[in-house]
């Protein structure tokens, strides 16, 4: 595996995580609305399990890779414009507006 590259388990534990979290949150929210209203006989919603395959998972790692090397680089160069030789977290917070709408 490439050293810059994100581990595709990581990022499929990580989505896993976030997918049963809000599957929770929907259920808490579902069973709330089943107060207000009623479903008619026959009808269900099925919950089904949310998954990626291999190749959607690789792609996810590489822009995670590709996000991640770009904040580096725009940090770097408002680090090096101040005469700074360290990226501080002030640089992150002033690239981060722009970069989440470029990407």
């Amino acid at each position: 595996m490439d050293d810059n590259a994100f581990d595709p388990d990581l990022i499929r534990a990580i989505f896993k995580l976030v997918w049963s979290r809000r599957a929770l949150e929907r259920e808490k929210n579902e069973g709330a609305d089943a107060v207000d209203c009623e479903v008619g006989v026959g009808t269900s919603k099925k919950i089904r399990p949310t998954s990626a395959n291999s190749n959607a998972v690789k792609l996810s790692c590489e822009l995670l890779r590709v996000f991640v090397a770009e904040a580096v680089q725009r940090a770097a160069a408002i680090a090096e414009a101040e005469g700074v030789s360290k990226i501080e977290a002030t640089h992150l917070e002033r690239i981060l507006p722009q970069l989440l709408m470029d990407f």
